[in-house]
């Protein structure tokens, strides 16, 4: 059927969609059309460091959280655990003071001016679909125009029109405002509050693949870790030496993040994950069995988690899950386990026992830095 026309399935005629065919073709910038995808988040980060400067190990940290760690619009504070748990009044609102507080001092900023110094990888990705989405409006406005021209006078809502939010921040606004904006100006400023709504919601899509990419471009900054490791980023598991390919109708599987020294062939399988959830422990065991059985030349491999967790009795988990007589996870790293302290040390009282499980993990070392694990792989 012509995209130009419907068909009345009642009387079977064809019924002409006014100024669909005068519509301009959808245009995005490769960018915008793409702002949270894999190409985009390469040039973020490209742009992010600079050209030809090398990482500091010690300093890692610092880059996964301007590039990463975001606020919390329902609290204004700098995300460390799950929003309905950090809200005033409860325990980890507390920590999340101290959190933000710490955060803002260890970057060298003020608490207040935190949110201007961090969450750089979506706010330059929402920037860009912004810029695309504009582009748009302003090719098709035309075409809309012209669609619209057989129902003028019929009262249709406009484009963007929101009567119920716009009748709410009239209403909270109307006190200090001398006369109502016109409606063009609601409409703009409904349509921006929509966008940044539905950004916001487009978050989990970028931290996930956003924190493994993070972690790769630190990597490869480090010049003790890059010149003796090839570093490959959600490969097949089979495209790495020693693992073979899954059998015929099996799932392919994949890691976040591997590395293989090219001078003793050691094997580092690393699972990336800026949150765990409350389910992931046996998903992590299920891993490890998986890439275990596809291992084919007989030799250990390491298996290492690296994580922005903050929740003290899933940290301690990962620390003390086992596969028969050993640990599962080789190393567990916390981007900055300092801020974890900050946290956990807030003016609040202790339940339970999973800080102080988490606090004798990080006292031992057993749940170590990003710092140190980088520092220990390039030491090697």
């Amino acid at each position: 059927m012509d995209i130009s026309s419907i068909v009345d399935e009642v009387s079977g005629n064809q019924v002409a969609i006014p100024g669909l065919e005068a519509a301009p073709p959808v245009v995005q910038s490769a960018v915008g059309a793409r702002a949270f995808g894999e190409e985009n988040r390469a040039r973020l980060l490209r742009d992010y460091f600079p050209r030809g400067e090398d990482v500091d190990p010690a300093l890692a940290w610092r880059d996964v959280y301007r590039l990463l760690l975001w606020i919390d619009r329902t609290t204004g504070l700098a995300h460390c655990y799950e929003s309905d748990k950090c809200q005033p009044g409860r325990p980890w609102y507390a920590r999340s003071l101290a959190f933000h507080v710490w955060v803002a001092g260890a970057l060298g900023v003020d608490p207040g001016d935190l949110d201007k110094h961090i969450d750089l990888l979506f706010r330059n990705a929402t920037a860009d679909l912004a810029l695309a989405a504009a582009k748009n409006r302003g090719r098709l406005l035309p075409a809309v125009a012209e669609q619209r021209k057989p129902y003028e006078g019929m009262g249709l809502p406009e484009p963007g029109e929101d009567p119920e939010l716009e009748s709410i921040i009239t209403g909270s606004l109307e006190p200090f405002l001398l006369q109502k904006p016109p409606s063009e100006l609601l409409r703009n400023l409904t349509e921006r509050i929509q966008a940044h709504v539905s950004f916001e919601n487009k978050r989990k899509n970028l931290v996930g693949e956003g924190f493994e990419d993070t972690v790769a471009a630190l990597l490869r900054r480090i010049p003790s870790i890059a010149e003796r490791h090839s570093i490959f980023v959600r490969p097949p598991l089979h495209h790495l030496p020693g693992f073979r390919t899954p059998r015929a109708n099996s799932k392919t599987r994949q890691v976040d993040l591997a590395l293989v020294d090219n001078v003793s062939t050691r094997r580092t399988l690393v699972s990336c994950k800026w949150s765990v959830r409350s389910d992931r422990e046996e998903q992590f065991v299920s891993d490890f069995r998986d890439y275990d059985q596809l291992e084919e030349a007989g030799q250990d491999f390491e298996y290492v988690l690296i994580t922005n967790e903050f929740d003290p009795a899933r940290l301690a988990a990962a620390c003390e899950v086992r596969r028969q007589n050993s640990p599962l996870f080789t190393a567990v790293v916390h981007v900055n386990p300092a801020g974890l302290y900050a946290a956990y040390r807030g003016p609040v009282p202790q339940r339970g026992r999973g800080i102080a499980r988490a606090l004798t993990h990080i006292d031992s070392g057993r749940l170590s830095g990003l710092d140190s694990w980088l520092t220990e792989l390039g030491n090697r």
